[in-house]
């Protein structure tokens, strides 16, 4: 009777901590979404202006003028396209120029100096990740004036972050045999990069450069709103004239633009990956 009074013990226990645990995730999801209805009531219901839609009419006639395209804006989004796809193109190549040594002062197992260099790497990784590509825009053209050279430089800087700290990492988690090797038959610091290290992270850099250029086909589609050229300069133009019609012809664009970016992502890792 002992030993079956201790195990009806044991599961009233064991039922008493379910239903605490049950209380207790009751109570964890009723403030989860308390605290979603309040931000719903505070950003959707009182900050919209309800008043300016117009209703379902209103809406329906905000979508009708974009749906009526403007096809004679066709032969003037050819050179932007083309422009728009350049400048993802060569700022990605830049960006991988300026990544090369933010990564090797940031891997912490070939950094120059771990005082200096190691912690200026990562700060330039932040800097970059930090910042975003349309105020890296803002600030070249500013700079450097209107045109597609803010838009390559911004597109670089943003790319600096993301390539040089996937790479910098490749290289921290890189097998040593290969670079004790090389440096034991008196390998010099070149000979263990090239011949050590490059062939380990070959993989990874690569697949990481096409990733951010798939990534910088979109950027560089919004960077003309501040006058960096390409489909976003059109885009901006197209709204100001109140061309709705044009406005969703310049969207269609990116769109193609960047599905043909995926397009040739893809093929681009089969080949070379």
């Amino acid at each position: 009777m002992a030993s079956l009074d201790i195990d009806i013990g044991r599961v009233e226990g064991q039922r008493a901590l379910v239903r605490q645990r049950h209380l207790k995730m009751a109570a964890i999801w009723a403030v989860v979404f308390a605290f979603l209805a309040w931000c719903f009531h505070g950003t959707i219901i009182q900050d919209t202006d309800w008043s300016r839609i117009g209703g379902a009419n209103g809406v329906l006639g905000s979508l009708g003028r974009f749906l009526a395209l403007d096809f004679s804006l066709l032969p003037e989004l050819v050179i932007p396209t083309i422009e728009t796809f350049m400048v993802a193109c060569v700022g990605t190549v830049l960006g991988c120029f300026f990544s090369l040594p933010v990564a090797w002062f940031g891997a912490a197992n070939v950094t120059p100096n771990r005082f200096f260099f190691y912690p200026a790497g990562r700060f330039l990784m932040v800097l970059s990740r930090s910042v975003h590509e349309i105020i890296w825009a803002l600030i070249f053209v500013s700079a450097v004036g209107l045109g597609a050279l803010p838009g390559i430089l911004a597109i670089a800087m943003r790319s600096v972050g993301f390539i040089s700290k996937i790479t910098a990492e490749a290289i921290e988690n890189i097998d040593k045999k290969p670079v004790e090797a090389i440096r034991a038959v008196g390998g010099n610091d070149f000979q263990v990069m090239y011949y050590g290290i490059l062939p380990q992270i070959y993989p990874v850099v690569l697949a990481t450069v096409i990733f951010e250029w798939d990534i910088n086909i979109r950027r560089s589609a919004v960077m003309g709103l501040v006058g960096a050229g390409g489909l976003g300069l059109t885009f901006f133009r197209q709204m100001n004239s109140f061309n709705y019609g044009g406005v969703t012809m310049v969207i269609l664009a990116i769109l193609l633009l960047i599905v043909l970016g995926e397009v040739l992502s893809h093929f681009l890792r089969k080949a070379v990956i």
